[in-house]
């Protein structure tokens, strides 16, 4: 990002004089907010990650400087934060590629840094959480505000001036949100100027991504979210892994990115490559494995296995309400096993306990990693049957867990979020935010996953026939081996590909 005749530019495409004034003050208000100290020292080392040490011999940077230096000769920085689960999921996905492909990656979570990046992304991070879940309660809301904001598209008249310029005035999608998000990101450049500049730094939030390059890293790869490409994803000076196609050409031509609509200056090829889906090793290479057991399970007529998923911001529980009572009654015939991943979020258990009080002894818990391991692995080779929750006392497991049930599971389903990117037979429940429908739509299209269920009565359609039929099964396995075929889930090596030089061989 340059600036230039008083006006902020990235691509060569600048924001307004008065845009620009903005953004200076709205990083000027975090600066003060936060006691930023531009002058800040950080003094880091290594240490294992307590959670994914053993799955990936992964360590963490750390600022007390107690442990290990780090080391730059094979090392690849996956770089993340905790904004719902997404985020931390694609960064998984990266550190799993990197470990396959022999380098040692190292975990950077902004939000395990004690500092400036932990206070202002927690702060965004509670206002992100706190309308998510209103745009689920409230319809008009999801619809009027939450869309816009999310999409960049206007649902209402006039709605900037009834909210007083405030929610809506920077939309995801538009330049000035990725300038306002850059400088933000800026009070961050202290802790990545500290990291080598040349290393291999993969990242899986602008934040992270914007932040090294302020801070001097010239190996950057953003690892990119979703499939609506909005402008606050871009950061020049660094290499975009892109999931999709589509999402290619609107970040090439920045589609959108100018609330005029007028046409803008392209975002250069060698900054941004269509990669595939970001998705785990140890997922791509059991494809063939995984949907061969699935075929085996439906022709044997086993229960069929179902996962649900509850998002990091904790939203829809109305939803999953729904979703657990309708498949009550199937499990009890044992028609079907129903998983339901809680990931760290105790809260949800104790209000899923109360609607299920009646059903207790039916209850199967999974609460910890090793016990959770355990029991899938079980049940590779065998029927499972029953109802259980998992529940985790960590993120990074919380996480996980969902990726690791997901090669013994028939059906997965999720909101069209990151995991709409997965290759597992997908059910799509109603999105939150208007950027997750072209997951939902990329899904659909390349056929491992249903359309966008944005009703409950869709949605418990979508298990009966999933439940009581075999096509959709059928075709979903099949689609999901074919794409593999074409390199569709290979996001995650082609990213480490691009940070490292080195080609993955598989």
């Amino acid at each position: 990002m340059k600036l230039k005749n008083g006006r902020y530019e990235v691509y060569g495409n600048a924001i307004s004089e008065s845009q620009t004034r903005a953004t200076d003050k709205w990083q000027a208000m975090l600066a003060k907010k936060f006691n930023y100290d531009p002058n800040e020292k950080y003094n880091l080392s290594v240490k294992d990650n307590q959670y994914g040490k053993d799955i990936f011999g992964l360590k963490d940077i750390v600022r007390d400087g107690d442990g290990e230096p780090l080391k730059k000769e094979k090392g690849v920085i996956v770089s993340t934060i905790r904004m719902g689960f997404g985020h931390y999921r694609i960064a998984m996905a990266g550190v799993s590629a990197a470990r396959a492909m022999g380098f040692q990656p190292y975990w950077l979570d902004l939000l395990s840094m004690p500092g400036i990046t932990t206070d202002v992304i927690n702060w965004c991070n509670t206002n992100y959480s706190k309308y998510s879940r209103i745009s689920q309660s409230y319809p008009w809301f999801d619809k009027y505000v939450w869309e816009s904001l999310t999409t960049g598209e206007p649902s209402l008249p006039g709605l900037n001036t009834l909210f007083n310029n405030w929610i809506v005035t920077w939309p995801w999608r538009f330049l000035k949100t990725e300038v306002k998000d850059y400088k933000m990101s800026e009070l961050f450049k202290n802790l990545y100027g500290t990291l080598p500049s040349d290393m291999p730094i993969l990242t899986s939030h602008m934040w992270n991504c914007m932040g090294a390059v302020a801070g001097g890293m010239t190996n950057v790869v953003d690892m990119m979210f979703d499939n609506w490409p909005m402008a606050f994803q871009l950061t020049e000076g660094a290499k975009h892994a892109v999931q999709s196609p589509s999402g290619y050409y609107g970040f090439r031509v920045m589609r959108g990115f100018d609330e005029s609509g007028k046409a803008m200056k392209p975002v250069p090829s060698d900054s941004l490559f269509f990669t595939g889906h970001h998705v785990d090793h140890e997922l791509v290479e059991n494809i063939e494995i995984d949907c061969e057991a699935r075929l085996r399970r439906m022709n044997a007529n086993e229960p069929r296995r179902f996962l649900v998923t509850m998002g990091g911001a904790g939203a829809q529980r109305e939803l999953f309400k729904a979703i657990i009572e309708h498949c009550l009654p199937l499990v009890q015939k044992d028609k079907i096993a129903l998983f339901i991943n809680l990931g760290d979020h105790k809260n949800n258990w104790d209000w899923l306990q109360g609607e299920l009080a009646e059903h207790k002894d039916m209850i199967h818990t999974h609460f910890s990693w090793d016990e959770t391991r355990e029991y899938t692995d079980s049940i590779r080779d065998k029927p499972a049957s029953g109802l259980h929750v998992c529940l985790y006392d960590n993120t990074f497991h919380g996480v996980y867990a969902t990726n690791y049930l997901m090669r013994v599971m028939d059906v997965m389903i999720t909101k069209p979020s990151e995991l709409a990117f997965y290759p597992v037979p997908k059910i799509f429940n109603a999105r939150v935010g208007g950027h997750e429908m072209w997951g939902a739509i990329r899904g659909a299209e390349i056929g491992d996953s249903t359309v966008e269920t944005r009703t409950i009565p869709q949605t418990l359609q979508a298990i009966d026939l999933m439940t009581d039929e075999n096509d959709l099964l059928q075709m979903f396995c099949d689609c999901i081996v074919k794409n593999k075929s074409i390199g569709i889930y290979d996001g995650a090596y082609k990213s480490v590909e691009l940070a490292t030089g080195v080609k993955f061989v598989r």
